[in-house]
């Protein structure tokens, strides 16, 4: 038995190029959709020239509803923009004053920088009068380097 398993079979070339490929036996769902390609491609042959008529003919109503839509969608527009926008525009702004929360009452923080500011600028104004009086004239700045240096006190020394 083993003897059979191992046997090399010798066919000839031409003999398996000849022969036709078997199928194997094809499915009830394998022949449904054989059946339906081979109609499908039948039909479709049929129905090309009556889809290419179709086309054209709605090729042509289309361009005339668009001809009807086109003033009536300008007109449209134009009563948007002059009439209907200006009311909405309107309405909404008043809609907004009506929701916007009061102002605060900003009057004391308001003084109150203000108070700040000006004794700040008195202040201000106030030091730098007083340290101008601390400083030498230049009558004073020049005698100083015409004679020598001057002193804590503002005595002039001469060496």
């Amino acid at each position: 038995m083993q003897d059979l398993a191992n046997r090399e079979v010798s066919v000839s070339l031409k003999m398996s190029i000849r022969r036709k490929q078997r199928r194997a036996p094809l499915s009830r769902v394998d022949r449904v959709r054989r059946t339906f390609r081979q109609r499908a491609s039948r039909t479709s042959g049929r129905i090309a020239p009556a889809a290419r008529n179709t086309r054209d003919a709605a090729a042509g109503r289309i361009l005339v509803a668009r001809g009807w839509s086109a003033p009536r969608l300008r007109n449209a527009g134009t009563y948007v923009e002059r009439e209907l926008g200006p009311r909405m525009g309107g309405m909404l702004s008043h809609a907004a004053r009506r929701v916007e929360p009061p102002n605060r009452a900003r009057r004391g923080r308001n003084a109150a920088v203000t108070m700040v500011a000006a004794v700040s600028a008195v202040g201000l104004a106030g030091a730098l009068l007083s340290r101008r009086g601390d400083r030498p004239s230049t009558a004073d700045q020049a005698e100083t380097s015409e004679t020598g240096s001057a002193d804590e006190d503002r005595q002039v020394r001469t060496s």
